[in-house]
């Protein structure tokens, strides 16, 4: 038997995972009361249907004041040796706000005052579970399908997981710094393709453009240090339990250089399995867009 708590941040995604936890074939539960948790376990173990071999329990804020018994109930469970992991889905304050925001919904501790108020509560409240969690994913910047894919890694295929998800991004200096960017990288000191005729409209996501960045020796040398770099970063963001990574690379209009070089980056870094890896073109179209 093999049991799942999944809980986070109102609005950090746990109704999507409880539906990609029942596509993977587990049973689920959500907002069962807490004094049934140990209840629905015993109920599971002497079940003979194969419907209860694998069953995810969604718990949330909604369980009230009942949180605060969360932790008897799970050491009760761990002394008994039951096989319990708990996914934890996170989202960082701001986007928390704009998704609730754009759905219109009320924030469940929220009530009468401003939502940030309600989701400093919902961290108080939740903080035991995502200090006891085994599995932490933020989606602050995850697409659906990306969820998914880290979700298919711990639960099907069994991969170890480090709570890290990495977004290469590349940018145009002149429409501003990533707010969210950890790391910030200037590639402006490598010749421009903007001015070399022929290549203006093209992308760094064209041959033509990735053989010009790519002929010049220091754009290799830079990839080689910065790789370096991350290499060793990585494994102590992981220590210190850092959960989202950004790498911003920036040119002047985000479209040649920076796509480039951050593609490229994203190739080096994609053989991994210790974190999750996505890339993001930020501002690759918007000369295209103004030109209209």
């Amino acid at each position: 038997m093999k049991y799942v708590i999944v809980t986070g941040m109102s609005g950090a995604g746990k109704s999507t995972a409880m539906k990609m936890m029942e596509d993977m074939g587990y049973f689920c539960v959500d907002n069962l009361p807490i004094p049934l948790l140990d209840k629905m376990i015993e109920f599971s173990d002497h079940a003979t249907s194969n419907e209860l071999q694998k069953v995810a329990i969604g718990i949330d804020v909604r369980n009230g004041m009942e949180l605060e018994d969360i932790k008897p109930v799970l050491d009760s469970l761990k002394e008994k040796q039951v096989s319990l992991e708990i996914l934890f889905l996170e989202a960082e304050d701001e986007v928390l706000v704009k998704r609730y925001k754009e759905t219109r919904r009320n924030h469940p501790l929220a009530k009468e005052e401003r939502l940030d108020k309600g989701i400093a509560k919902e961290r108080a409240r939740l903080s035991y579970l995502k200090a006891n969690a085994d599995y932490i994913i933020d989606t602050s910047q995850l697409l659906t399908r990306e969820l998914k894919a880290e979700m298919e890694k711990i639960f099907i295929h069994n991969q170890q997981y480090k709570n890290l998800f990495v977004t290469i991004l590349s940018f145009g200096y002149k429409y501003g710094i990533p707010s969210d960017a950890d790391l910030v990288f200037d590639v402006r000191f490598l010749p421009n393709p903007y001015y070399v005729e022929g290549l203006r409209a093209k992308t760094g996501n064209d041959s033509e453009i990735q053989e010009y960045v790519l002929q010049f020796d220091e754009a290799h040398t830079f990839l080689d240090k910065l790789e370096d770099m991350i290499q060793f970063l990585i494994p102590n963001y992981i220590a210190e339990g850092k959960s989202q990574l950004v790498i911003a690379v920036g040119c002047t209009g985000g479209k040649h250089r920076s796509v480039t070089l951050a593609n490229e980056l994203y190739k080096r870094l994609s053989n991994t399995k210790d974190y999750g890896l996505r890339i993001e073109h930020r501002d690759i179209t918007k000369d295209a867009q103004r030109g209209k």
